[in-house]
């Protein structure tokens, strides 16, 4: 569509917006833009919907903060018996902790007493071969120079819930390093054993019950000393051990505690009495059907059999 000449004697071309331009540029029918206008000339008045909204809002955070004032009161309430029951729990732990001790002690007096009279009765030769024989099996105490093994676990770090676990382990001692340093130490030429005071006998165990360690069923903690009463050249063996070795490595990639120092004078308690247990005689098997009877499904008294191998430890 052609335009007049303009005043130089040239022609313009004018162009007729299409559909699509009119579109973009105008996205709104104009009806919309009329409706806007007359509302903001005469606002409606306000009607019942919006009063009622604000009456609900109202409702419901009165509603919500009651709620909230009714649990607090609550929680406030079972506290105090909350905190009583656990006191109560704690008096009771401390009160059997101070019996345990209290019956310890007494019977350490009636072992020494009994002692005391058995080697009057006997003669001198049989009363110390008598305490030879107490000495290695750990029913008697014992007292000589030795070894001080010392394990102690890593101090808490703020990124240990992120990193996890190392190649080595985790960062604290578990039940399988004090076996491990304990089996060395006997077979470095020691002669009496024992973790943190409870001496170590042929029949002694050391576990895990979750997070804690058991030696003989009685719980040890951090730091652990493995504590050797033995000839002068133990030191060297154990240093120069699998053991050693690995404690070692493990301490320096998880930052735990592990010391070996020499140690003289020292005092080894004496294990408690064992619980004896006498043999019975077995009830001869009916035969089977088949003439042969499985012997392996149901241990001997003894408990023979192989045992399953601990789990918990990853070193």
């Amino acid at each position: 569509m052609s335009a007049p000449p303009d005043s130089g004697g040239r022609t313009t071309r004018a162009f007729t917006p299409d559909f699509l331009t009119e579109l973009f540029r105008n996205p709104l029918d104009p009806g919309y833009a009329d409706a806007a206008a007359r509302r903001r000339e005469s606002p409606p008045p306000a009607g019942w919907r919006g009063a009622s909204t604000r009456a609900v809002s109202v409702v419901v955070i009165a509603v919500v903060g009651f709620l909230f004032a009714v649990a607090y009161r609550e929680t406030m309430a079972d506290e105090p018996s909350r905190s009583q029951a656990r006191a109560g729990l704690i008096a009771q732990i401390k009160q059997r902790e101070s019996e345990t001790d209290e019956m310890t002690a007494r019977a350490d007096r009636l072992r020494e007493e009994v002692g005391r009279q058995r080697d009057a009765a006997l003669s001198g030769s049989q009363a110390a071969r008598l305490r030879n024989l107490e000495a290695g099996t750990g029913l008697g105490r014992v007292r000589g120079d030795g070894v001080v093994v010392r394990l102690a676990d890593a101090e808490p770090k703020d990124d240990d819930a992120v990193s996890g676990d190392s190649g080595a382990g985790p960062p604290r001692v578990i039940y399988t390093d004090l076996q491990k340093v304990a089996n060395d130490l006997w077979a470095s030429g020691a002669e009496a054993v024992a973790i943190n005071g409870q001496r170590l006998t042929a029949t002694s165990t050391i576990r895990s019950a979750g997070a804690a360690i058991l030696v003989d069923f009685r719980p040890v903690t951090s730091p652990y000393e493995v504590t050797a009463i033995g000839p002068g050249s133990m030191r060297d063996k154990f240093e120069e051990s699998r053991a050693a070795y690995l404690m070692r490595r493990v301490a320096k990639e998880t930052g735990l505690s592990f010391q070996v120092r020499d140690a003289e004078d020292l005092t080894l308690p004496a294990a408690p009495e064992p619980r004896l247990r006498y043999a019975q005689p077995s009830v001869s098997p009916s035969p089977s059907p088949s003439g042969s009877g499985d012997r392996s499904s149901s241990p001997g008294p003894s408990g023979s059999g192989t045992s399953p191998r601990p789990s918990g430890g990853v070193r």
